[in-house]
């Protein structure tokens, strides 16, 4: 199995993916899942065996990597790919002149997820596109 990750400007690609496990498999509307910050974000596209498979968006905000929008598709699930894709968004962010920490919004059933990747929970639960989640951050460098 070959899992390359990368930046991409192919977003009809990663709208796809992200239309495929957000709206159809979560019921985000689809208005809530594409926003104008699409448009000045930097994406990731994981491909395995060059197929597309999974993605995630950085927003850059000050001294913050904002990493969000990240899906692997069922088929990908349970190989390793969602914690490579994150690896990928956190050593992209690392790399960025003034970015001393990478932030996210998990769904509560996924911190567990993020904790083993260095994410530590602040603040409260709230909904997101009517989905729990709670702010994670890990600090860079």
């Amino acid at each position: 199995m070959s899992i390359v990750i990368s930046e991409t400007t192919d977003l009809d690609t990663c709208m796809a993916l992200r239309f495929e496990v957000f709206v159809g498999e979560q019921n985000v509307p689809v208005e809530e899942e594409r926003d104008a910050l699409d448009a000045v974000a930097t994406h990731l596209l994981a491909t395995m065996d060059g197929k597309p498979m999974g993605t995630a968006r950085i927003v850059w905000v000050e001294n913050v990597a904002k990493i969000g929008r990240v899906c692997v598709l069922k088929a990908a699930r349970g190989t390793g790919l969602g914690k490579q894709l994150i690896e990928a968004a956190v050593a992209v962010a690392a790399k960025r002149d003034g970015i001393t920490k990478a932030k996210l919004g998990a769904q509560v059933h996924a911190i567990g997820f993020y904790e083993k990747l260095g994410f530590e929970v602040f603040g409260p639960v709230y909904l997101d596109a009517g989905i729990e989640h709670r702010d994670m951050v890990r600090h860079l460098g």
